[in-house]
């Protein structure tokens, strides 16, 4: 099957790099335990836009720590035969040093792509499970015809409910939970 995977709180927790550079820039707490839909209110939108170019510079990129099981489990996809698409809501700018932090944490993937328009770079590879955090992006594969599947956050326990997604507490259940989806 077709894969695709997000990596800010997907691959790696993103939420503590966004919630610190907030407090360093604007002495604004983001608590992630608070953050339950997808705008960040607290930030006014050129504040964000900081603090997002902060944690999507290099060294913050390379200095990502994956979730337990995430790297083991799309290792083995990959082994089985499956394609590994590797989308992130970043610039474009952002390719050269994801590319080196997915290839210093030995994930193997056949395509990787910066964008804010993943759901049309999924629709144009055929991709048929995209793995995210976003509601938005769930929300759209879901209308697409792509099987969604996400890491449980306070932002998108809602779209799980209400939409009866695969929506689990780490990597090892969602491994559980996509394997039988992916063994078809």
């Amino acid at each position: 099957m077709r894969i695709a995977l997000d990596i800010d709180s997907t691959l790696h927790h993103y939420w503590d790099t966004r919630s610190d550079a907030a407090r360093r820039r604007f002495g604004i707490e983001l608590p992630y335990e608070e953050q339950f839909d997808w705008g960040i209110t607290r930030l006014k939108p050129k504040q964000l836009e900081v603090v997002i170019a902060d944690t999507h510079c290099d060294e913050a990129i390379l200095a990502g720590t994956p979730y337990p099981g995430a790297v083991e489990t799309v290792r083995a996809w990959h082994a089985a035969g499956h394609f590994i698409h590797v989308t992130s809501h970043r610039a474009g700018g952002c390719h050269a040093a994801t590319a080196q932090w997915l290839e210093r944490i030995d994930l193997p993937f056949d395509d990787l792509h910066c964008s804010y328009d993943k759901i049309s770079r999924c629709v144009e590879l055929g991709i048929e499970v995209l793995i995210d955090d976003s509601p938005a992006n769930l929300a759209k594969a879901a209308d697409r015809g792509i099987l969604p599947a996400t890491l449980r956050h306070p932002w998108n326990a809602a779209i799980c409910e209400e939409r009866g997604l695969i929506c689990c507490d780490d990597w090892p259940a969602l491994r559980r939970a996509l394997d039988p989806v992916l063994a078809r």
